[in-house]
């Protein structure tokens, strides 16, 4: 086994996110225990080569131990949603999850961690492109339960010498092979506008068209999932060669810089899978921002990091991909 060979638990692996995450570490020769209680996630989705023990977060310290080399955090829910109906299942989950693996962590002396942040922490913003100093002022429980985690990661950092690195997402987007997304149910627009080219759903609807925006509809910075999985590789990569020491908490936004509108999106779906795609306008959901764009600078500064797939075009045929892949295996 080579000297560069490390050792990683992947939390909330068998989502969407985590299992693009899992399967790039293993790619690189990493060892990886994937640890997820299927709540939201799907065992298939866990890469073949990885370790998988069905669990919760709240019940690491029953698997952590000193052979491991860091933790990637991603085990929390994540409708907004269900959030504002249901705020006490994500604080139990969201924080208190956390705050039980960050005990295991101290108490086994595994002192990297990568966590799994979001752009819901900002709230509206004040000024885009949002930079990681912008002011943070959640507008759901989701939001919030995000933010404390943060907080609460900065505090062990500073009094117990963990060393940490907490990515704030925009809109993931894409798949990765046979690895993309799949919620239930599902609330993001891309896959959301596939299931109509797809034949699941008649049309999509528009959630208004009169925001401050060059076609009314609302703007968003999308990332691929394979981007956002190599961040969390180059920010492992950076504390075990020290330039994220013990006792720093590095916040880093992660997205492309660049805003595509509901109707952008839309039409790009249309070219990609020739669909018609219809439309349906309604009304403005409230708390949506006209616009969410990121700074990724701090993430390429600190860590190296620069989106190789800024197309949206390439975003959304990868996740078409998925989306019939599928449905192939559903009429199979």
């Amino acid at each position: 086994m080579s000297a560069d060979t490390k050792k990683y638990l992947v939390t909330g692996g068998a989502g969407y996110v985590g299992s693009v995450v899992a399967a790039h570490l293993l790619e690189r020769g990493h060892r990886v225990t994937v640890l997820d209680d299927l709540s939201t996630g799907f065992a298939e989705a866990v890469p073949a080569g990885a370790a998988f023990v069905e669990g919760r977060v709240q019940d690491a310290a029953k698997w952590l131990d000193d052979s491991y080399d860091g933790v990637l955090h991603f085990a929390a829910f994540s409708q907004v949603g269900e959030s504002v109906a249901r705020p006490e299942k994500y604080w139990e989950n969201n924080v208190g999850g956390t705050m039980a693996l960050l005990a295991a962590m101290r108490s086994t002396g595994v002192r990297r961690l990568v966590f799994s942040s979001t752009a819901a922490t900002y709230g509206e913003p004040e000024t885009v492109p949002i930079t990681e100093t912008a002011p943070t002022a959640p507008t759901s429980p989701y939001g919030a339960s995000k933010l404390a985690v943060d907080h609460m990661i900065a505090g062990e950092c500073a009094a117990h010498g963990l060393a940490a690195v907490s990515l704030r997402y925009f809109n993931v987007a894409g798949a990765y092979g046979p690895l993309g997304e799949r919620h239930a149910p599902e609330s993001h627009l891309i896959p959301l506008v596939l299931q109509v080219a797809v034949g699941e759903r008649e049309a999509i609807s528009v959630y208004g068209e009169d925001y401050p925006t060059p076609d009314g509809t609302c703007v968003r910075d999308y990332i691929h999932v394979a981007d956002l999985a190599e961040a969390h590789v180059l920010a492992l990569d950076a504390m075990t060669a020290g330039s994220v020491p013990a006792g720093e908490h590095l916040v880093c936004n992660l997205g492309n810089g660049n805003g595509f509108s509901v109707r952008e999106v839309v039409e790009t779906v249309r070219k990609v899978t020739g669909h018609p795609v219809p439309e349906i306008t309604a009304a403005r959901r409230p708390g949506d921002p006209a616009v969410l764009v990121a700074s990724a600078d701090a993430a390429r500064e600190r860590l190296g990091w620069t989106p190789s797939r800024p197309d949206l075009a390439a975003v959304v045929a990868d996740a078409w991909a998925f989306a019939r892949l599928r449905r192939e295996e559903g009429s199979a």
